[in-house]
């Protein structure tokens, strides 16, 4: 057995350089000071590829460059992350690869569900979302939800967007985005705190289970740790079910569909959802009444639930109303002073909006503050637009919130 922290000092390994390979070299006072001609001081990962090359887990190439735009193989980056990690490992007699790749196995850091155990596999270049499933595994992560890694890295601060919101997952690994990640692994394992892109949980959360209300808003969904354990839930967020995002009725003649509920601060004039119920200039809020000034853009203190989807089929447009938005509610955040809102505009509860007709923005507007949650669960509900036995509804999510009285 042995380290894969090699230590080689001022070799290059000429044959993996011509596959774009990285050279691995030891810890050596000369390298934390190097600079390579294409990393400025100010180059967004410069501090990350000087404290690698310090750690002797990756090393520049022979004419003085590091090519941290360069795109990285999976077999690199799993043989950077195990000799980062001073994980042990096995001298091989098959590819140069093999020995990293049975140590991150063994480690969990990899899974044969990721993608074949092949050559033509582990010498693609590896996928954001592959370098999320081996840096959250690595950090301890575990989940068995294969579209949940992005949202445990980003949320973990391994992995930052690319973009306010951008995650990516399909987008290709840098030398540079390699390293940074690799070391932001290393500083979590020691017990450091890293720095969150809210934005890139938010958009992870979306691309995993169709909601980002608990990224956006966490302070309103909320629930016992009782209410968890009886719903063997081991988080808040687990307790969205994404398989309650379609209804159908019950004749089955209509179906809708809602592909995102997504959750927009208003207060936040960089939230990347923001262009979803723009020109705010025209858009309101509707209090049961013939007030027609109520406007979304004087409520900054809120947040907006926009319901992205709609009709999937309606074969039977006399039952059921033919608008192609998706029929929904929100339940739990109550006015405790229904005259004020009703009377004097006061938004102190749920509220619809709209722009030119009632209800032709699918959406409600919340007050962060000022609601109350009387006898209802906090709950989104999907529903038939019909009326009578065709009524139906689903419930994507019910929370207790902070009910006492059952």
């Amino acid at each position: 057995m042995k380290k894969q922290f090699i230590k080689i000092v001022g070799i290059a390994l000429t044959a993996v350089l011509v596959l774009g390979m990285m050279s691995i070299t030891a810890p050596n006072v000369k390298a934390a000071t190097t600079q390579f001609s294409d990393v400025e001081s100010n180059h967004w990962g410069a501090n990350a590829i000087i404290n690698g090359v310090s750690k002797g887990y990756v090393d520049g190439y022979t004419n003085g460059t590091f090519k941290p735009d360069a795109s990285v193989t999976r077999a690199e980056f799993v043989k950077m992350v195990v000799s980062a990690m001073e994980l042990e490992t096995t001298s091989s007699s098959g590819k140069w690869y093999t020995e990293y790749v049975e140590a991150a196995s063994q480690a969990g850091l990899y899974a044969s569900t990721d993608f074949n155990n092949s050559e033509a596999a582990w010498t693609k270049v590896m996928t954001r979302d592959e370098m999320a499933r081996v840096a959250a595994r690595a950090i301890g992560e575990t989940t068995k939800e294969e579209d949940k890694w992005m949202y445990l890295a980003t949320k973990a601060g391994l992995i930052k967007g690319v973009g306010i919101g951008q995650i990516a997952p399909k987008g290709l690994t840098t030398r540079a985005q390699a390293i940074v990640v690799i070391e932001r692994i290393l500083s979590k394992n020691t017990g450091a705190s890293l720095d969150v892109d809210k934005y890139a949980v938010g958009s992870a959360e979306i691309a995993w289970h169709g909601t980002n209300i608990f990224t956006v808003m966490p302070e309103m969904w909320i629930t016992s740790e009782k209410d968890l354990r009886q719903a063997r839930k081991n988080s808040v967020e687990e307790m969205w079910n994404e398989e309650r995002m379609t209804i159908t009725s019950k004749d089955g003649l209509y179906q809708g569909k809602l592909d995102a509920l997504i959750a927009i601060d208003l207060a936040d004039p960089n939230d990347p959802n923001l262009g979803l119920i723009k020109p705010m200039n025209t858009l309101k809020w509707f209090n049961n009444t013939t007030n027609k000034n109520l406007m979304v853009k004087d409520q900054k203190n809120s947040y907006v639930l926009y319901f992205k989807g709609g009709t999937v089929f309606n074969k039977d447009t006399k039952r059921y109303n033919p608008n192609t938005t998706i029929q929904f509610r929100v339940d739990g955040f109550d006015s405790p002073d229904r005259d004020a809102f009703f009377d004097k505009g006061v938004l102190n509860g749920t509220a619809s909006l709209y722009r030119s007709s009632y209800f032709d923005v699918p959406g409600v507007i919340i007050p962060k503050t000022g609601t109350v949650q009387n006898y209802s669960n906090l709950e989104i509900r999907l529903q038939t637009p019909a009326g009578g036995w065709w009524f139906s509804q689903i419930v994507p999510l019910s929370l207790r919130g902070n009910r006492d009285d059952v």
